[in-house]
């Protein structure tokens, strides 16, 4: 029996663990129709637990989780024709063409044959993969196969979505394709749970949660994150970035740093305070620099310092 629907997915108290590990702990959050929501953090932060436990593949130690209104934990199968759930390894059948893998999906939901061409053709259109429909799976790309799963995973028009890194080693067009398609779907009022160890796609999303071993660290939109983080970063650029990052990591203010490349991302306590003292320091030790200057936080700011901390470096 469907519970009233107050939020598209809301999960309370989440807890799973492992053998020496606790996967999942005490997670809460909630996620909204139209809404894209990004379960963010490096590998082992929880991500695909929390996604498998919210699909009902897998049963939480504790808590409890509704998903388009149905108790996933007391009653698994309720949600299922309400969600698509894509994990890293989606079942596409290689020696199956485009069309032939939309049509397999579309049958085990119950998609009427003409719903479901007109549905693929718009999926497919979005996906720009409309002239692949009779190519085998095996020979597509691995961006194209990404691509062909959110197809499947959409063609009987879920009311939530959960997909589990799905753009990981993907090609940036293929990458940016997927993106497009999922912010088609907020129209249709699809609520879209995603994870992601790509810091720079949080950006993206209308709210992050920021996971690390399992714990909440922050949840919220990128633009409160980023305003109410409270510290200042200083973007340094060198031609020897690894020299430069060996000379700050100890110095008094910092709280974290991050390779970027071509110099470093630093976050102190005092912008203000700690530029010209860097510059006199990098001078003293005869380390090449170009200008430092304060820039806005980026997500990836927030994270590295969140779970680095004693300014530590993060490469």
């Amino acid at each position: 029996m469907a519970e009233e629907i107050q939020s598209a997915i809301v999960a309370e108290g989440l807890t799973k663990s492992f053998p020496g590990v606790c996967a999942v702990d005490a997670l809460s959050f909630d996620v909204r129709a139209g809404e894209i929501f990004g379960l963010v953090g490096p590998d082992g932060a929880g991500k695909t637990t929390t996604l498998r436990i919210l699909a009902g593949i897998m049963a939480p130690d504790a808590g409890k989780a509704t998903v388009a209104g149905f108790n996933v934990v007391r009653d698994p199968e309720g949600a299922k024709h309400a969600l698509s759930y894509m994990p890293q390894r989606f079942g596409l059948y290689e020696d199956l063409t485009v069309d032939e893998n939309i049509g397999f999906y579309a049958d085990l939901f119950g998609v009427k044959r003409a719903e479901r061409n007109a549905r693929s053709t718009q999926l497919l259109e979005a996906a720009d993969m409309s002239e692949f429909r009779k190519r085998l799976a095996g020979k597509l790309s691995g961006g194209m196969k990404q691509k062909l799963g959110l197809v499947c995973a959409l063609i009987h028009r879920p009311k939530v979505i959960l997909l589990d890194e799905p753009t990981t080693g993907v090609d940036p067009v293929s990458r940016r394709d997927f993106w497009r398609i999922l912010y088609e779907l907020i129209a249709e009022g699809v609520a879209i749970l995603t994870s992601t160890a790509y810091l720079d796609e949080a950006e993206r999303c209308h709210r992050v949660a920021l996971l690390h071993q399992g714990k909440l660290l922050f949840c919220d939109t990128p633009a409160n994150l980023k305003a109410g983080f409270g510290k200042g970063v200083l973007s340094v650029t060198s031609p020897e970035p690894r020299q430069l990052r060996s000379q700050l990591e100890r110095a008094d203010g910092l709280s974290s740093l991050v390779l970027t490349g071509d110099g470093l991302h630093v976050v102190v306590d005092d912008a203000a305070r700690r530029i010209p003292e860097f510059e006199a320091l990098l001078k003293r030790a005869d380390v090449p620099f170009d200008a430092i200057q304060q820039v806005a936080p980026t997500i990836e700011d927030l994270f590295v310092d969140a779970v680095g901390g004693g300014g530590s470096a993060h490469a």
